[in-house]
């Protein structure tokens, strides 16, 4: 991988300690211009109606000063329920270089908000482009943010999206193990690689089948972190660098986008990173079975049946629903430790985006208290999902004549529901699982995030840990 690696975390944040020359930037409600009266020159405010400015969210004006310099910039907000985690970052991809403060007070959960939003919104992918940034806006943080939270959330979500946006011609199997090495040395975590064939010695067997078929041989990244006597947390996330959907072969309309199919390798890091460096007393694994789904005369084949690590025998329905076949294995040996918290990141299914659109992640969980925590946090810290139901009556979907369990349903229909219940039948000790179906990419860009790779569930799941194992 090269010096710019997408798993490089040091991120300076266009943030500053210094108010000096700073212009303020005052948020307006949309039609509340005259909240601001006695606040900013009068002039500034004729200026502003001259302009039809109106507050609508996102929209910004500068308002020059007497000397002919930037006076002020005022910034339309919506209620706080409804704005949008990055709002601010339209401010950070708009403004002239310069040193800026907000105005308007703002408590601690909307300051960091603001912060993190300004942060945000200087993402751009460039490692193939050459092009230098353009000088960024500099933002005196509001008083209250959370700094250490926003340059964490950052850093991750960087990450994650580094690592999806990055072509699968430089980020195979053994590029993802060398992204997970490159973050535990940040934390002084440690690694084990399980690669190629010694992961059939090893008991991954359906890891080696899905992976056999590329010449970037498969392989397990196992890292671990925190001392053995604390809470266990182990995040598992599937890395299928690329996905040509096997000898079930993807059009090419389908196959466009998958080298993001390794986004729940990239979310598995990217938490990892923010409860490492947080320092939360856990004790730590991510388990990412990392592999390309290739086409090659030892590809595995429809009708195939594989024995899994945990002894069940599936047989292969399509080549293509290989995502969850690599997870059911490190589920498996995940579930063997009976962690505390099991948690599962995959870019599964597409009856998932159907269902829920490509900004929503589907959650699945059996845990109804697990489940009503994440959501709260997911309100709170604007990083939302949805529960989907571990429809029992499908389970059946997904007998075999001839194995315990086929990788598909009949039909496709509850598609996404189906493949959670596949996951489910490979976890079977551990008191706490929770599985996200997401889709790691923004089709429309949107403040702080440009269309491309995303992260989604990191400021919520980090904050539902830090609360139940912070203490």
């Amino acid at each position: 991988m090269s010096e710019n690696s997408p798993a490089t975390l040091s991120l300076p944040l266009p943030l500053v300690a210094s108010r000096e020359a700073a212009v303020p930037i005052h948020c307006v409600a949309r039609g509340g211009l005259d909240a601001l009266d006695g606040r900013v020159p009068a002039a500034a405010l004729r200026f502003a109606r001259a302009a039809g400015f109106e507050g609508k969210p996102g929209a910004s004006l500068l308002v020059p000063g007497p000397e002919g310099n930037l006076g002020l910039v005022l910034f339309g907000v919506g209620p706080a329920e409804e704005s949008d985690a990055y709002a601010f970052a339209a401010l950070s991809a708009a403004l002239p270089a310069g040193t800026y403060e907000i105005a308007t007070p703002l408590g601690p959960a909307e300051a960091t908000a603001a912060s993190l939003g300004w942060v945000m919104g200087r993402y751009a992918f460039r490692r193939y482009r050459d092009e230098a940034p353009k000088p960024a806006p500099l933002l005196v943080p509001p008083a209250g943010t959370d700094l250490d939270g926003v340059r964490r959330a950052a850093e991750a979500t960087y990450l994650v999206r580094d690592l999806v946006n990055t072509p699968a011609s430089d980020l195979g199997p053994e590029d993802l193990a060398v992204a997970a090495l490159r973050v535990a040395a940040v934390h002084d975590a440690r690694v084990n690689l399980i690669v190629g064939d010694d992961l059939l010695d090893a008991g991954y067997p359906m890891v080696h089948a899905v992976g056999r078929a590329s010449d970037r041989a498969p392989r397990l990244i196992d890292l671990n972190w925190g001392a053995s006597d604390l809470p266990r947390i182990t995040i598992v996330g599937k890395g299928v660098c690329f996905d040509t959907g096997g000898l079930n072969l993807k059009t090419g309309n389908f196959m466009a986008l998958m080298k993001k199919d390794m986004g729940g390798a990239a979310h598995a890091l990217g938490l990892a990173h923010m409860i490492m460096d947080a320092g939360l007393p856990v004790r730590l694994r991510v388990l990412i079975p990392a592999v390309e789904n290739a086409v090659a005369g030892n590809a595995m084949r429809p009708g195939d049946v594989l024995t899994s690590r945990k002894g069940l025998t599936v047989e292969i329905g399509d080549t293509d629903a290989e995502g969850r076949l690599i997870l059911a294995d490190a589920l498996a040996e995940a579930d063997e430790d009976k962690p505390d918290l099991l948690i599962d990141f995959a870019t599964l299914t597409g009856a998932a985006r159907v269902a829920l659109g490509p900004d929503l992640p589907a959650m699945f969980t059996p845990d109804d208290e697990l489940a009503a925590a994440i959501a709260e946090h997911g309100f709170e810290q604007r990083d939302p999902v949805w529960r989907l139901p571990l429809w029992a009556p499908y389970d059946k979907w997904l007998e075999s004549r001839v194995a315990d369990l086929n990788n598909v349903s009949d039909g496709g229909m509850a598609g996404a529901i189906t493949a959670a219940l596949f996951l489910k039948r490979f976890v079977t000790e551990t008191p706490a699982w929770v599985h996200f179906d997401l889709y790691a990419w923004t089709l429309k860009p949107a403040p702080g995030r440009p269309a491309g790779a995303e992260a989604f569930t990191l400021r919520a799941l980090f904050a539902l840990i830090a609360e139940r194992y912070g203490a």
